[in-house]
């Protein structure tokens, strides 16, 4: 039992033979992936590949590197689009100031944008950031005081005390296979740290594949990698950090659960 919160099965290295992909994501025991959307016109494939599949699920957003392309997709188009029964979380959105490639007051009025969606649908936003830890937690912080929302920081690599204000947040924290790296020694203290119940697992496939899948393209497949990695470093069993990993991604993405 293993859910893979975050990837990307319509971006090139996967798409081309996306069904083996989930073929050998599901020999390894995965058995919920996220399948995430970071530009308007990626909308239509990623919603089908979650129509076509049980075990997939679906976002609706813009990624912030993306925002200064899309000034037309507003909560409005995002609420829109997330009533789909396929969609159950908004995103990835939030704030990248490592590359700039957004101007960053767009960036952040597309994030506030994204978050009004979340909470108009009821369903979780997945927060990008990179490099904008306290743009971040103001904007989450702020937007948290005009309605309670959830959602998950997603691929996390910021700091042991930004995990810890997202937790004071409510928020959920995934771990990529990053934690797997031999230079993460900052994000294996935070993850090693982490309350059980808001940690989640994920790929971000077709990136950052996790040792010892180093240089290839990364696939959901490879969740039950860094689900060991992870076992080991917080001292649990990986049927443990599996299944209590994927009854939190249920637990948040709830439009998951079968009515």
């Amino acid at each position: 039992m293993l859910a893979d919160s975050h990837c990307h099965l319509n971006y090139k290295g996967l798409v081309e033979e996306q069904q083996a992909v989930l073929e050998r994501a599901r020999a390894r025991g995965v058995t919920a992936m996220l399948n995430i959307a970071t530009r308007e016109n990626e909308w239509d494939a990623v919603l089908a590949t979650a129509e076509r599949e049980p075990d997939v699920w679906a976002t609706v957003g813009i990624h912030p590197n993306e925002a200064d392309a899309h000034p037309h997709v507003d909560t409005a188009k995002l609420v829109a689009r997330g009533r789909h029964p396929r969609v159950v979380g908004v995103g990835e959105s939030g704030l990248d100031y490592h590359y700039d490639h957004s101007d960053r007051a767009r960036q952040q009025a597309s994030f506030r944008a994204h978050i009004a969606a979340a909470r108009a649908l009821q369903v979780p936003i997945v927060v990008h950031t990179r490099d904008a830890e306290a743009d971040t937690l103001a904007i989450l912080r702020e937007e948290m005081e005009q309605g309670a929302y959830t959602g998950v920081i997603h691929c996390f690599t910021a700091s042991g005390a930004f995990a810890d204000e997202a937790l004071r947040l409510g928020l959920y924290i995934s771990i990529s296979g990053i934690v797997t790296f031999r230079n993460a020694v900052d994000l294996q203290q935070t993850a090693s740290r982490l309350p059980r119940e808001r940690l989640l697992i994920e790929t971000d496939a077709p990136f950052l594949a996790p040792v010892p899948h180093r240089g290839k393209p990364g696939e959901p497949a490879f969740v039950a990698d860094t689900a060991a990695f992870l076992a080991k470093l917080r001292g649990e069993e990986v049927d443990d950090l599996q299944a209590y990993t994927a009854d939190n991604f249920h637990a948040l993405f709830s439009k998951t659960i079968p009515a």
